[in-house]
């Protein structure tokens, strides 16, 4: 608990004998952002909660510290935010832009505000707009200077935050915006500043992918495109690599401009037997959560392979309709309920229900509703088209192939036909008929696509393999488009 006596003598100190000023990161790499908690020993702000606050409570809690502050640098569109729940239960002041329209009540924060957080803490307000018009960063500081920068989606590590999320209609605009508020970033703090971004991890938000896991202002300006290319060719650059990004997105602003109560994470209701068999006849997703071998060895005809170990939640908010009966399938009620909480993140509160067990046990043990999976790798895949048998395997009518658009230009296999894996879903009838070869970069994504194969009854084998394989195994490559 905190000590409401303590003092500013009392907090920890550098070598210097300055008070210390703590970062604490939350990682969510399911949904590829970061929350961020900072202390002084006493005083603590969090920046971007996720909706699941438990870990931020737990975390204030371990570490002794009050939230008096609650920031958010966006209304979010990958995720339900926590912030205004976690205000409400610490009694925290809630910063939101003031310019965004709210249905809830919050300090308002404009570019220039300054607060102070406690008597080591201070923070400034800077307007970032260009991932969305209203977009704040929050520079902090301590007693003596600047100690670094949460900007949210707009700096992030190599890159920015994309442009397109508001529509494409604002993606130019907002790419202008990007790029104007990533400089005044830089020319406000000092190279030795540290970057605090939300995303940028894996997010869909961010406009490239970066493998760094810190950075500061210096860095930035000698990696990012926005710090070392032109206005224009920026723009044209940014612009150019965006590809596809959850349909679910489209829900998440929305929520967050209401506001969002505390998640309710009880255990949902159970299926047993009947039940699953009764909503799987009746179209529902029916999610196995297990890891895609395990499916591909034994599961429950007409459940679909969404794993625990990957961005199940992403992939399963994408493609099925938004509003869907979800059921859960795990082999524990730990692996459900983790499963559960991704989902509560991104807005589906509560599934329809769960089973925990085995296939068998999913099945009544009757074996006619117990399926396999066929499994290939790209060596297999070369044998087969040069007319050698690939241990048993059915040969390709169809390889098919289930990345995003940008995946597909920069290279694919000869012959394959393309279907983004959000879009199978609408588009199974479009797959030539014939045994189907499914592949994507390392086959999570092509294990959902053929169980959604395996489903429409098709006849399907799954390239459980990384696609940075596939010319080594002997396979034609098209070069990438211009």
């Amino acid at each position: 608990m905190t000590n409401p006596e303590r003092t500013v003598g009392d907090l920890p100190h550098d070598n210097g004998g300055r008070p210390m000023i703590h970062i604490e990161v939350v990682e969510t790499s399911s949904l590829g952002d970061r929350s961020y908690l900072a202390h002084d020993g006493r005083t603590a702000l969090v920046v971007d909660p996720q909706r699941d606050i438990d870990r931020i409570l737990v975390l204030a809690g371990r570490l002794g510290v009050r939230i008096t502050h609650v920031a958010e640098t966006h209304l979010h569109n990958d995720y339900v935010s926590g912030g205004l729940a976690l205000a409400r239960v610490t009694g925290a002041t809630y910063l939101v832009a003031g310019a965004d329209a709210v249905d809830f009540d919050r300090r308002p924060v404009a570019d220039g505000d300054e607060i102070t957080l406690s008597e080591v803490m201070r923070l400034r307000v800077v307007a970032t707009p260009g991932h969305t018009f209203h977009h704040l960063s929050y520079v902090l500081s301590g007693p003596s200077e600047a100690k670094g920068v949460f900007t949210g989606g707009s700096l992030l590590f190599g890159t920015t935050g994309r442009s397109d999320l508001l529509g494409k209609e604002h993606a130019h605009t907002l790419a202008r915006h990007q790029y104007a508020s990533v400089r005044r970033l830089a020319d406000l703090l000092p190279d030795g500043a540290d970057i605090w971004p939300t995303h940028g991890f894996g997010s869909f938000c961010s406009a490239a992918q970066s493998d760094a896991p810190a950075s500061t202002i210096g860095r930035e300006k000698q990696v990012n495109p926005a710090l070392r290319l032109e206005a224009d060719d920026f723009v044209t650059e940014t612009l150019a690599g965006l590809d596809a990004y959850p349909a679910y997105y489209a829900h998440m602003g929305a929520r967050n401009s209401v506001g969002a109560d505390l998640v309710d994470l009880m255990p949902v209701q159970e299926a047993d037997a009947r039940r699953l068999q009764e909503r799987i006849a009746a179209g529902e997703w029916v999610v196995d959560l297990r890891s895609r071998k395990a499916f591909a060895q034994r599961h429950l005809t007409g459940t679909l392979s969404f794993g625990l170990d990957g961005p199940m939640a992403t992939w399963l908010a994408w493609m099925a309709p938004w509003g869907a009966q979800i059921t859960l399938l795990g082999n524990s009620p730990e692996q459900v309920a983790a499963a559960q909480r991704e989902l509560a993140r991104i807005g589906i509160d509560r599934p329809a229900a769960a089973a925990t067990g085995t296939p068998e046990e999913w099945a009544d043990g009757e074996q006619a509703r117990l399926g396999e999976l066929s499994v290939a790798t790209f060596i297999d895949l070369a044998a087969t088209q040069r007319g050698t048998a690939a241990h048993g395997l059915s040969s390709p009518d169809v390889v098919l192939d289930v990345r995003l658009l940008n995946e597909w230009r920069a290279g694919h296999i000869n012959g394959a036909i393309h279907i983004p894996l959000f879009d199978l879903p609408e588009r199974l009838s479009d797959v030539p008929d014939g045994t189907v070869w499914v592949h994507c970069g390392s086959g999570y994504r092509a294990a959902i696509a053929a169980s959604l194969l395996q489903r429409a009854g098709r006849q399907v084998v799954h390239i459980d393999d990384a696609y940075a394989d596939a010319a080594a195994a002997g396979l034609t490559i098209t070069p990438p488009e211009d």
